[in-house]
């Protein structure tokens, strides 16, 4: 199936209903990433977890501003032409990773193809002030590619976190139809380049997209050979209808069989099911 001529809709099945969010801790992550200014990708992304995360007090960051040079087809994040990095945001998201007692967090950032560095010296500036504020707080890093400028991938990874993460989104058939300018190839140098240099790699994709099991083991077999320790796959949700069609939603145990043989062939950490997204129980992955 093409997935650019695929006009059916498809009903979403009960395994994909989510609770509105509310309570408390919600409320409150919700006070300090508006007061703060924050980005997060729970907001921006349409995350199907975003009650339980800040319902937990948790949350994922986005730094270098909420407009993306890049424009996949799968992403809810506004593409466009950004200002210019705020020299100010990592200190403004120290503050709020220490304001929301945070013990492990995630960053992540728009692609930013405008600049010199694709936003390396901005990345690294962050982990460094979450470092520096509160050193016992463990980050994930969640980096764009860098179209595989290993200069680039190392000055973030210079400063410390934990895990670097990279996702491939998608099996290498679809990748083009799915990301504007990102290569498969590219991804996986990027995760050979994280592994290499003795962090915790790790690497996610999207299920539903008209992608076969086999494709799928391929891609997980491609990670790992890669480098990568942890490996997530959820399914994808189209967030409008400007985005690609869902083309099947994937039953609850299949994911199951991907996470068994993901294991199998020695991932540290799989996190399989409808509703996981890269970051979902990101603490977990730390060793």
């Amino acid at each position: 199936m093409e997935l650019s001529g695929n006009s059916r809709i498809l009903r979403k099945p009960s395994w994909l209903k989510t609770q509105v969010p509310s309570g408390r801790n919600f409320l409150a992550v919700k006070e300090i990433v508006e007061r703060h200014k924050l980005h997060t990708i729970c907001s921006s992304g349409h995350c199907p977890n975003m009650n339980e995360c800040w319902g937990a007090s948790t949350a994922t960051l986005m730094i270098l501003g909420d407009t993306c040079t890049r424009s996949c087809k799968f992403c809810n994040v506004k593409t466009g032409r950004p200002l210019p990095p705020d020299p100010d945001e990592p200190r403004r998201v120290a503050q709020s990773v220490k304001l929301l007692n945070l013990k492990h967090v995630v960053i992540t950032s728009v692609d930013r193809d405008d600049l010199h560095d694709q936003g390396a010296r901005h990345w690294a500036g962050t982990i460094k002030a979450i470092k520096e504020l509160i050193p016992a707080t463990t980050i994930e890093a969640l980096i764009p590619d860098f179209d595989g400028k290993e200069e680039l991938i190392l000055q973030v990874i210079a400063e410390g976190p934990e895990i670097v993460s990279h996702n491939l989104e998608t099996v290498r058939r679809i990748t083009p139809l799915v990301r504007s300018r990102a290569k498969y190839d590219t991804s996986l140098k990027v995760i050979r380049c994280i592994a290499a240099s003795g962090v915790v790699a790790k690497s996610g994709i999207m299920a539903g997209l008209g992608e076969t099991r086999e494709e799928v083991l391929e891609t997980l077999s491609d990670m790992r050979n890669s480098g990568a320790r942890v490996a997530t796959i959820g399914q994808y949700l189209q967030p409008t209808r400007n985005h690609l069609p869902v083309v099947e939603y994937i039953h609850p145990e299949v994911f199951d069989f991907y996470r068994e043989e993901g294991l199998k062939m020695g991932f540290r950490h799989m996190e399989c099911g409808p509703l996981v997204r890269s970051s979902y129980k990101a603490e977990k992955h730390v060793s």
